[in-house]
């Protein structure tokens, strides 16, 4: 997790934050810094829902916009408002 650092590494850095900082303010550094991360995780977390939010709604406003086709009884497309004749031999057989 810490690449090269090893367990005298990570000691010494200790004892020197435990005498910078004294063994009472060290909780009070951890729930700060804990408060800190869970702050970050959870704007991380709105700002990706606000952009799934706003993708979603372009999509539906792009598909909305796309033209609706009907099919007629003879089986070919038309455009909506367009009216298509209807031959007798082709409802007869349907």
């Amino acid at each position: 997790m810490f690449g090269s650092l090893g367990i005298t590494e990570l000691v010494l850095i200790l004892v020197i934050v435990l005498i910078i900082f004294g063994a009472g303010k060290i909780p009070q550094l951890g729930e700060g810094l804990g408060k800190a991360i869970k702050g970050f995780k959870k704007s991380v977390h709105d700002v990706d829902a606000a952009e799934t939010d706003a993708q979603a709604v372009s999509t539906s406003a792009q598909l909305s916009q796309l033209p609706v086709h009907s099919t007629t009884a003879t089986g070919s497309t038309s455009h909506a408002g367009e009216q298509q004749p209807v031959s007798a031999t082709s409802s007869a057989n349907a």
